[in-house]
């Protein structure tokens, strides 16, 4: 992979976590599972496996509040809603049918 390619994966990736963070924020981490299949928390799990393929020691935390551009438990705070039981039981299909 050039770095060209590199930089360019990475502008896209800053510009989803800004597009998720500033303009979506209403999106629900359990509406991203249902219809993608990954979350902010995924996004998280993956920027940490890439730190750790460098060898570099990332916490969860920290790799959480990169994605969610503030501490998870802030962000939970401010935008996390129970889910509802149409979006627990969709989740339940999606992840039959995904598996």
């Amino acid at each position: 992979m050039s770095d060209q390619t590199t930089e360019l994966e990475a502008a896209a990736f800053r510009r989803l976590l800004q597009h998720l963070n500033e303009k979506r924020a209403d999106v629900q981490n359990i509406d991203l599972m249902i219809l993608a299949g990954f979350c902010r928390n995924c996004l998280a799990d993956w920027y940490r496996d890439a730190a750790a393929a460098k060898g570099l020691n990332l916490s969860k935390d920290a790799a959480r509040e990169h994605v969610y551009g503030e501490p998870f438990a802030q962000w939970k705070a401010k935008h996390q809603q129970e889910a509802t039981p149409a979006q627990l039981a969709a989740f339940e299909a999606a992840q039959k049918q995904h598996g």
